[in-house]
């Protein structure tokens, strides 16, 4: 990730949070890294924070941990990064450590929302502030602030890249040629990660009405958040619920026009599915349309190859410079910015939040929003992977 880390660092040096090199991130029974650096925070005193992240799986949670752990680490600040490898108990347990290890401040991207009560109520005891990252953490009073991207949005994009890939709507918003109707199958993420509820309403605040005057038509009929739900956004899990929509619904012939994919590792899922059913090779030749999100390398080549149609990108560079913005506020004393003080009820209270915007990558859009920016290299995009 080299173009990353040089972009980061020049627009780091430009808000006074330079970003280093990334850390090496080595994976243990937890996934765990351990920054060694001590310092002092902006007011002279020495502060570590702990920065739980949910896995290694995914080059997205890499990237967000490596480009926290740096940024706060140039502050001064001595950093206990940690990966909780998709596990629920390790996760809390890495929590519990930071907090006994010291913690003055966690960062959380929480695996499940809901399941870290405990941990919260023993850092509010202590009087150590949570921040919640891109993920809310519900059902607790002891989130003080939360980073995110505006979710609902991103499905509004996701749903509109599809709408564009069929033709009903052109890139520019207009209205497009096509009047379907368009057979469509819908995906959404995991049912324990806040998140994936406001993508999926996002997205079917602009397909349902087509769904409700026939232009669009969902034939396995499923279109209920827990029955499209892919949990731990499981790659194989997508692809094995995309091939048996294919035996049950589509053995008669007819054909999927279009998949509302949530996330790219979803994506690549349903892709392989659509291929082994024998779905011609690019969307040119009338391979269907798949959505997606995160910008992972591996899916920006298939756009840029013409087989998955679109992404959403969202630069966690300025996301992890949010957080980190948020704890040093925390850490001098100051609260934070907040954007939006009333979307995000974590079902106990409404969390302050800072939103940050995403945009959609078409095949067309990759030099100017991913090669321009240095959030990947032109070799990366047409290798798929990462150097």
């Amino acid at each position: 990730m080299k173009a990353k880390q040089l972009f980061a660092a020049a627009a780091g040096a430009a808000m006074a949070l330079t970003l280093a090199a990334c850390s090496g991130g080595g994976a243990g029974t937890g996934d765990s890294t351990t920054s060694a650096s001590t310092g002092t925070g902006g007011d002279g005193t020495a502060y570590r924070i702990g920065v739980a992240m949910p896995t290694q799986t995914s080059e997205r949670w890499i990237a967000d941990g490596d480009a926290v752990k740096s940024q706060l680490e140039d502050l001064g600040y001595t950093v206990d990064l940690q990966y909780g490898n998709d596990d629920i108990p390790t996760q809390a347990q890495q929590i519990d450590q930071m907090i006994t290890n010291g913690a003055n401040l966690l960062i959380i991207a929480a695996i499940d929302g809901t399941a870290l009560a405990s941990q919260l109520q023993t850092a509010a005891d202590n009087g150590i502030k949570v921040i919640a990252y891109d993920r809310l953490i519900r059902d607790s009073a002891n989130v003080d602030f939360y980073v995110t991207f505006d979710n609902f949005e991103v499905g509004v994009q996701q749903a509109t890249s599809l709408l564009v890939g069929l033709g009903i709507l052109n890139e520019d918003g207009s209205q497009g040629t096509a009047t379907g109707p368009f057979n469509i199958e819908l995906f959404a993420g995991s049912p324990d990660d806040n998140n994936a509820g406001f993508f999926f309403n996002g997205a079917m605040s602009i397909l349902q009405p087509l769904i409700d005057d026939g232009t669009l038509v969902v034939k396995s009929g499923q279109t209920d958040f827990d029955t499209v739900a892919i949990l731990r956004w499981q790659q194989e899990t997508a692809q094995k619920r995309m091939e048996d929509l294919l035996t049950s619904t589509y053995s008669d012939g007819s054909k999927v026009d279009g998949v509302l994919s949530p996330y790219d590792g979803l994506s690549r899922g349903i892709i392989t599915a659509l291929s082994n059913a024998g779905y011609p090779a690019t969307i040119a030749d009338g391979f269907p349309i798949v959505t997606g999100q995160d910008a992972e390398i591996a899916s920006v080549k298939l756009i840029n190859d013409n087989v998955q149609f679109s992404t959403i990108f969202k630069d966690t560079r300025k996301l992890a410079a949010q957080a980190v913005t948020a704890a040093d506020d925390f850490l001098k004393g100051t609260e934070p910015e907040a954007n939006d003080t009333t979307t995000y009820d974590n079902g106990v209270k409404v969390v302050p939040s800072y939103l940050l915007k995403s945009d959609i990558v078409y095949a067309d859009t990759i030099q100017s929003l991913l090669i321009d920016s240095g959030y990947w290299t032109a070799d990366e995009v047409a290798a798929g992977v990462a150097s």
